[in-house]
């Protein structure tokens, strides 16, 4: 038997649903940790931030500062500044990552798969042709092979340019 660790999932797996804050207004408040809040840019009215469990390397998400579970609960600028964020996003994962395309969305509501459905967020994620693999179909896995330090230091240069 083969065995594939992944030690940096365990604070995922043992704390799951613990937390009675919310990690993105967390995230918003403290811009003295950005580092270890994983936020590699912040705007006007969003931040832009890594998935702490990633589905592929360059996970980010999109961020309203505004704790707001729906699209039609946030200010038409903070919606105009996110998308343009996304865009930026895209620029950014194509040019660090140079994927063959890219997922870019919303889950609005627990049912809709949003890990954190009271503060709204897009997600982008870098993808590759034959990116799915028996880990992820079969074996409800990810493997990566970057880890978010050094997926962090890229974005944070690249969102800095």
């Amino acid at each position: 038997m083969d065995f594939l660790w992944t030690p940096w999932r365990y604070q995922y797996v043992t704390q799951a649903g613990e937390s009675k804050e919310c990690i993105f207004c967390a995230a918003a408040a403290d811009t003295a940790h950005d580092r270890e809040r994983l936020v590699v840019h912040r705007a006007p009215r969003n931040l832009v931030m890594l998935n702490r469990f990633p589905y592929t390397s360059g996970h980010v998400m999109v961020v309203p500062y505004e704790h707001a579970a729906l699209l039609e609960e946030i200010e038409d600028e903070t919606l105009v500044e996110l998308i343009r964020l996304a865009r930026l996003a895209e620029k950014h994962l194509r040019a660090l990552y140079r994927p063959d395309g890219l997922n870019l969305g919303f889950n609005i509501g627990r049912s809709a798969g949003a890990g954190i459905a009271g503060h709204l967020h897009l997600h982008a994620l870098p993808r590759w042709t034959g990116d799915t693999s028996f880990m992820t179909a079969v074996g409800e896995t990810r493997v990566l092979p970057e880890d978010l330090e050094t997926t962090w230091t890229k974005l944070l240069r690249a969102f800095a340019e």
